[in-house]
């Protein structure tokens, strides 16, 4: 059973405009999850998205298109891969296993509207030993590979992420785990 663990506004900040409001969702009873009192917010979170399953949800604050959310997420991926690999913490072999699930993450998406308040969910399966994760896209398609799975959900708390209301959320949440 997953449960909410935070919440937040994606705001395009040059406009002040929010974009969507995007939900954290974890299963926090994995019996897997091993949160020790001594991690870092962001060990925690890592090991929270590396052990259980997650939830995005994404629920848009004005009409938007599926190719919009598209290009962001892919300009996401994409960064967190090059940013890796020049930081070593992404293998030369982990970047070339994430170029098809990167291109097939690009052919999900309709060329059609997202209206306003209509939820987009975005679930991440727990691992299975000698199975890649699975990231499905509600109604749209699913990719599997553990480097994309797990680095689409963890970007949402690199930096300030796209919504720093989520990750202070997230954080605060958490502390006590």
């Amino acid at each position: 059973m997953l449960s909410l663990v935070g919440v937040g506004v994606r705001t395009v900040s040059f406009l002040r405009i929010q974009v969507y409001s995007v939900g954290f969702y974890a299963d926090l009873n994995n019996p897997r999850l091993k949160l020790e009192p001594s991690m870092t917010p962001d060990e925690k979170i890592q090991e929270i998205v590396k052990t259980c399953a997650c939830e995005i949800r994404i629920v848009p604050t004005r009409n938007t298109s599926y190719s919009h959310l598209r290009d962001a997420f892919i300009r996401a991926i994409t960064t967190r891969l090059r940013d890796g690999r020049k930081d070593g913490t992404t293998t030369e072999e982990e970047a070339i296993e994430a170029a098809s699930p990167i291109r097939k993450l690009k052919t999900l998406f309709p060329n059609t509207a997202l209206t306003k308040h209509s939820p987009l969910d975005i679930f991440l399966y727990p691992p299975t030993p000698g199975q890649p994760r699975a990231l499905t896209f509600r109604d749209l398609g699913s990719i599997e590979s553990d480097w994309v799975a797990r680095e689409f959900v963890l970007h949402y708390f690199e930096g300030e992420g796209p919504s720093p209301a989520l990750k202070e959320m997230v954080i605060k949440a958490i502390e006590s785990l």
